[in-house]
């Protein structure tokens, strides 16, 4: 098989030869050896991270072995989800920052960083890698990291915006709340939204993220009807996040919080909200395509978190640069499963506020708010960066509340108190949250939680299966409401404690089938299928229908959709699933499994998004509570540019 000679300069980093591919002639000599010699067996190097040295290595040769293994370790940091290879942090850190066992250590070559100021491989226009200072990436995620730097920096050199009546709009969006203590953040958020064309929004659940961005887009619609320039036309805005079943979730939050504004400021705001996917056109297969342009003014997206670099590059590339985007999400939950942690990074420091002198003074004269304590030297992005503090869900004495907050802080004595004053789960518990800790996985005690969670959900099952009538569109959401009060979150997919094994365990305590389609079926969607209108991550429920079995999902309009089950083809039960694809829901109580011995992914960051996904009611489930320990301790940091550490002070 032979490969026609690239030029080194225009390689595109996914165009990986097989191992097996020869050379060029005119760029390998034979006299040149494959200089990198690692014994493959048990390495944590993949096959394509060595493909991707090899080939460079046939493209442009070196006599240097570190060389191949800083590019293959570039490619394995980018499978792991950092946005590059941190060679500070490989030469202080080796095992925290490749995630490696000590024995896997013992055959990396020495200096490597020094290695890297002579790569061929990078230095050039349009080479596979870049240098950037101590950071060394694949082009594609430099450039990546480029566009969001260079977008968000020009949105924020425009001139400010200056909406009329600003200060008394604010005075009658926000009342004063004598329960909230501190800075009304809600306020602040919306007052600095409306100053500029870049802002991030974070916070944890309860915070009034939605919230504050509907008396935003209240605000704005209003002020753009009686503006003489827009001659009463009002503000073209989308919403949109990185799921379906986010988008639907941000779509009923916007909804519920309209109905709470006053009647006039009501009009012209969208309730409605897509996938990124569906808003950019990105299609399976279809390749690197670049964005549509969007015709809007303003784009809301939630869930900010679970965005990864590419699409973060291609959304802002999307929208006009004159357009306001606001990223809402929680800055601490788990970062996106594609490479990156795009808001994580840009909301660092976001805790201690950096606001400016003219900020705060700002601030203070048009939304009345003192944010004083919060003064330092941020650059422009933490001046249109806000963190919302007080939590309406979790606040005062939230036994869920005490536990998130511990565990995001990494403090392991609360963790551990937390623990021993926690119930043991019982059918007849009541505590806010309770713990059970199952000596294997078949302990019967797990099946009574698994009862007792899904109680008013298999009653209504029970009546309907006793009766020959089909299920109609009403009994059908009451079903998908009844079944989405309780959910089993697990940390991994395999293994006793993990989403395959406890399906079927699930299945079989609730006097269930274990496998084929039947009346009381929860499943997910895996893939999104844009021909039938289903996003990745949506759950139906498969029901008697008065054509047969059909599926049911939520339409996000009040209704419901029935599909066909052989038409589902990437679909999965879920009486269970992963604490990462819980991302962007809620449930009143959640079961949160953990595995018996410490892995990869349990993490605090893990711990915490799987907790704050229950409203009122958590079931911690721990077979050994050493993994609790240690997932508390290990916190994730992924290597990028994006960070206020990282990035040039903005001016």
């Amino acid at each position: 098989m032979s490969r026609s000679p690239t030029p080194p300069t225009q390689l595109d980093w996914l165009s990986l030869p097989p191992d097996d591919a020869g050379a060029p002639e005119a760029t390998a000599p034979a006299a040149v050896p494959w200089p990198w010699q690692i014994p493959e067996a048990d390495s944590p190097l993949s096959t394509l991270d060595r493909a991707l040295a090899r080939f460079l290595q046939d493209a442009q040769p070196s006599t240097e072995p570190r060389h191949a293994w800083l590019a293959a370790l570039v490619s394995h940091q980018f499978g792991r989800g950092h946005a590059c290879l941190d060679l500070d942090a490989l030469a202080s850190q080796p095992a925290a920052t490749l995630g490696w066992e000590p024995a896997a250590l013992q055959g990396l070559p020495s200096a490597l960083g020094r290695a890297a100021d002579d790569l061929p491989w990078c230095g050039t226009l349009g080479s596979p890698l870049v240098r950037e200072g101590q950071r060394l990436y694949l082009r594609r995620n430099w450039q990546a990291e480029q566009q969001i730097r260079d977008s968000i920096a020009a949105r924020l050199a425009l001139p400010p915006l200056a909406p009329a009546g600003l200060a008394s709009a604010l005075n009658q969006l926000f009342a004063p709340d004598p329960l909230v203590p501190g800075p009304d953040w809600q306020k602040v958020a919306c007052a600095l939204a409306a100053r500029q064309r870049f802002t991030l929004i974070t916070g944890g659940p309860g915070t009034g993220k939605t919230t504050t961005v509907v008396r935003l887009l209240a605000l704005l619609q209003d002020n753009a009807r009686h503006s003489p320039q827009r001659r009463g036309q009002p503000l073209r805005i989308a919403l949109a996040a990185p799921t379906g079943k986010a988008a639907a979730r941000l779509a009923e939050s916007i909804a519920s919080a309209v109905q709470r504004l006053p009647a006039p400021l009501q009009a012209d705001i969208p309730e409605q909200a897509q996938t990124l996917h569906k808003l950019l056109q990105v299609r399976p297969g279809a390749g690197h395509q670049p964005p549509p342009e969007l015709a809007l003014d303003l784009i809301v997206v939630d869930e900010a978190s679970m965005i990864d670099l590419d699409m973060m590059a291609r959304l802002l590339a999307a929208v006009p640069p004159n357009a306001s985007v606001i990223l809402l999400g929680d800055k601490d939950q788990l970062a996106s499963v594609e490479a990156g942690a795009v808001m994580g990074q840009l909301c660092e420091g976001a805790d201690a506020g950096g606001y400016s002198a003219d900020t705060v003074a700002w601030l203070q004269s048009v939304a009345a708010v003192d944010v004083s304590p919060y003064q330092g030297a941020g650059g422009a992005l933490a001046q249109q960066t806000v963190m919302l503090r007080f939590s309406r869900r979790f606040a005062g004495d939230s036994e869920i509340g005490q536990w998130a907050s511990a565990v995001n802080q990494g403090q392991m004595a609360q963790v551990q108190a937390l623990w021993r004053r926690s119930p043991r789960a019982t059918a007849a518990a009541s505590a806010s949250v309770d713990r059970l800790e199952p000596t294997q996985a078949h302990d019967p005690a797990l099946a009574s939680i698994w009862q007792r969670g899904w109680s008013t959900w298999r009653a209504w099952l029970s009546a309907v299966t006793a009766s020959t009538a089909a299920v109609d569109d009403a009994q059908a959401l009451q079903a998908l409401v009844a079944f989405n009060r309780f959910q089993v979150l697990c940390a991994v997919r395999e293994g006793a404690w993990g989403v395959d094994g406890l399906n079927r365990r699930i299945a079989q305590a609730l006097g269930l089938p274990t496998e084929g389609w039947y009346a009381g079926r929860p499943v997910m969607v895996t893939r999104n299928d844009y021909s039938l209108q289903l996003m990745n991550g949506d759950v139906g429920l498969c029901l008697r229908h008065a054509k047969g079995l059909r599926v049911a999902f939520a339409d996000g309009h009040g209704g419901v959709r029935w599909v066909q089950p052989s038409r589902l083809d990437a679909v999965e039960s879920v009486f269970a699933m992963t604490v990462h694809k819980s991302q962007g829901s809620e449930f009143e109580h959640v079961a949160l499994v953990l595995p018996e011995l410490p892995v990869a992914v349990l993490t605090r960051e893990l711990l915490y998004t799987g907790i704050t996904r229950a409203k009122s009611r958590l079931t911690l489930v721990v077979p050994a509570t050493p993994a609790l320990w240690r997932a508390v301790e290990k916190k994730v940091v992924r290597s990028g540019g994006l960070g206020a550490a990282a990035r040039p002070a903005a001016s």
